[in-house]
């Protein structure tokens, strides 16, 4: 993960010294649990202290709560992002290695989304003014992401052709909506097999 600077779009990354960049890099780790477990209300004082720094460290690094979980959710898509494309197979591979790549990211994505189920307030808060653009970015982002797999894995023939990348992210996400509003893990992989079984060809 690189560090970056800004609120609208990807920023240019900003060389920093080794313990200023560990400092930043223990921000953001803390400042996802806090921010997955509490919410909008997280404490930015706690996440300074569990990261091991002091206020005026979080704040050269992050200037507002709404810069700190930009970071946070931008580093969440990129996770993700070259997750997709460090499991992806060989392009001559075989069907079922290339939508077990495609499932694969698949679940982590749902898995990902309800683990981080307190991030989605402060998203809203983000784009809400000048996040925009950052809103962009993480749909381009993702789905491009989920384009790459779909198309190895439609490449050979066992996943339908008529399936675009937007439309599965959106059944992604119904599902680990459905499932976060009753069900849970139990039920949102059931649905998921289903989703994964309509996708097949044969």
């Amino acid at each position: 993960m690189t560090p970056t600077t800004g609120t609208a779009g990807p920023a240019t990354p900003r060389p920093m010294r080794a313990d200023a960049r560990r400092n930043y890099e223990r921000l953001l780790t803390e400042a996802g649990l806090a921010f997955a477990e509490h919410g909008a209300d997280a404490s930015l004082d706690d996440i300074a202290k569990r990261a091991g720094v002091g206020n005026a460290t979080l704040y050269r690094h992050f200037p507002n709560r709404e810069t700190l979980l930009e970071a946070v959710y931008r580093d969440e898509i990129s996770q993700l992002r070259d997750l997709a494309y460090t499991s992806a197979p060989a392009e001559d591979a075989g069907a079922q290695e290339a939508v077990d790549a495609l499932t694969g990211w698949l679940r982590a994505s749902m898995s990902r989304s309800g683990a981080h189920n307190g991030l989605k307030g402060l998203f809203v808060l983000v784009l809400r003014d000048e996040g925009a653009e950052l809103g962009s970015w993480c749909r381009e982002t993702i789905t491009s992401a989920a384009g790459f797999l779909l198309t190895r894995a439609q490449r050979t023939g066992a996943i339908r052709q008529d399936l675009d990348a937007l439309t599965l992210l959106r059944l992604v996400n119904a599902i680990t909506i459905a499932s976060e509003q009753s069900g849970g893990p139990d039920q949102a992989e059931q649905m998921m097999s289903l989703v994964v079984d309509g996708l097949r060809t044969r």
